[in-house]
């Protein structure tokens, strides 16, 4: 969920791991784990120099992610390459298309289509590591250099946080963006893919583990208050260690960066926001937006619908009273609908973890799902409050963050003055993505939508968006 854990189908939210708020990526270069609360100095970043020894066995963590970084081609076009894990590689282009890289039994590079795991015929190789080339797709090219700045600030309540500045190359004053968290427990320094797209088309990024992940210490955590103390600490520190090549600056997130975000706008004057399929709804609106979502796409009645809400309340009254209370109502809704033909079919974001326990069992789940996560927060005094101008970038076919909902409430404060901008790509699901869905039902991620990147791009840069931006219907004040 935008809101709750990235246990992907492991827990009670869901999110694919692809999506992981999506915007994940690794500065190449020479890496310092600091320790001490000053920054280290700027450094031109080169490849890591690790040998590639090119053999037909599963190469190693560090042969895979010496290729990590943000390539130039001949052609002038850019492809970012960023690690999956510890054996895989994913490359996106600017426009929105991407694939998976991985060697096959001879030791070649083998690229898949999206998300499908089908060979998309695109051919990729890299160079030893101590070159910093690829070819791809019959193009040559050199890796980007960045002037990147390791630290560690202070976030809320003195926890340590460890951040990256990544700066286009020069002297000039640039924009600069702090990428803010989803729910992922994930480490954003390794993975967030957009703090080096973001530096290749000039613009400066600040990316930083939070709380509980990766190299910062404190407790991972789902309140937003807290989260969003870091983040205005993140973005004091990417101003401070920018100096004079501060612009704009200001914040991108996607999914439960939907309701950080505006807050830390809010406590800290900033110049933009980009929030990606978020939400301006809570987190128990969200089960039930979704699960309404859900069974509409299945063909059931407005009247299934609020039958089966009825259990989505339910069921969400047990998770915000922290798994103490709301049993009886619980089980009095499932034993009433148990035997309806649509009972199976009953999901949304969190309902369906619940739905097969007994309320011993449920008891039992609260110290996994102890994350302060404010299940009630309605995020519209926070948005009506809003000085600042924000881009909200939403799915059509998003059913952990629907969007009929938020972009009805975006466009009635666009009605009402907010300097905010709404863009909907009708066919895109959570994590911004255009999807085929198999004979299962499972959706198979395939591209992102042309313009997406260059629409958080342009109005990071400037605050103002072109007439078009691929499909995207898009609304100003």
């Amino acid at each position: 969920m935008p809101g709750v854990v990235e246990s992907y189908k492991a827990g009670v939210w869901l999110r694919l791991a692809r999506h992981v708020s999506i915007i994940v990526l690794m500065a190449t270069g020479t890496f310092t784990n600091v320790e001490a609360a000053e920054p280290v100095q700027p450094s031109r970043n080169a490849a890591l120099q690790i040998a590639d020894g090119g053999s037909a066995t599963a190469p190693s963590k560090e042969a895979i992610e010496c290729h990590v970084g943000t390539y130039k081609l001949r052609d002038d076009k850019i492809v970012d390459i960023a690690p999956i894990d510890d054996t895989r590689l994913r490359w996106r282009l600017s426009d929105g298309r991407t694939g998976e890289i991985l060697r096959n039994a001879s030791g070649a590079w083998q690229s898949t289509y999206g998300w499908t795991g089908r060979p998309d015929g695109v051919a990729v190789s890299f160079g030893p590591c101590d070159a910093a080339t690829i070819n791809f797709a019959g193009s040559n090219g050199h890796r980007m250099t960045f002037d990147v700045t390791e630290t560690s600030f202070a976030g809320h309540n003195g926890v340590k946080l460890q951040g990256r500045l990544i700066l286009p190359i020069g002297k000039s004053a640039v924009p600069i963006v702090v990428l803010t968290h989803g729910a992922e427990r994930d480490s954003a320094l390794r993975f967030y893919f957009l703090q080096r797209m973001f530096p290749a088309s000039g613009i400066g990024a600040f990316v930083y583990d939070k709380r509980g992940t990766g190299l910062s210490s404190g407790t991972y955590t789902q309140d937003f208050d807290v989260l969003a103390d870091d983040a205005v600490a993140a973005m004091r520190t990417a101003r401070r260690l920018a100096g004079k090549r501060a612009a704009r600056i200001g914040y991108q997130g996607g999914s439960q960066a939907g309701w950080i975000i505006p807050l830390a706008a809010n406590r800290a004057p900033v110049d933009f926001a980009v929030i990606s399929f978020g939400l301006a709804v809570s987190v128990l609106e969200e089960d039930l937006q979704q699960m309404e979502m859900e069974l509409t796409d299945k063909g059931y009645s407005p009247s299934v619908i609020a039958q089966a809400q009825e259990i989505s309340r339910a069921a969400g009254a047990v998770f915000a009273s922290r798994f103490t209370s709301g049993f009886r109502e619980f089980d009095r809704v499932r034993e009433r609908y148990r035997a309806e033909s649509w009972y199976k079919d009953v999901h949304g974001h969190f309902t369906w973890a619940l739905l097969p326990h007994d309320e011993a069992a449920l008891r039992a789940m609260a110290p996994e799902y102890n994350w302060g996560t404010p299940l009630r927060y309605d995020p519209m005094p926070a948005l009506r409050a809003a000085q600042t101008p924000q881009l909200w970038i939403l799915g059509g076919r998003d059913y952990e963050a629907p969007a009929k909902e938020t972009s009805r409430r975006i466009s009635t404060l666009i009605d009402q003055g907010k300097r905010f901008a709404l863009a909907i790509y009708p066919q895109a699901e959570h994590g911004m993505t255009y999807f085929e869905t198999a004979a299962s039902g499972e959706r198979l991620s395939t591209r992102y939508p042309e313009g997406y990147f260059a629409m958080m791009r342009d109005f990071i840069a400037s605050g103002r968006l072109r007439s078009s931006y691929g499909d995207a219907k898009l609304k100003e004040r």
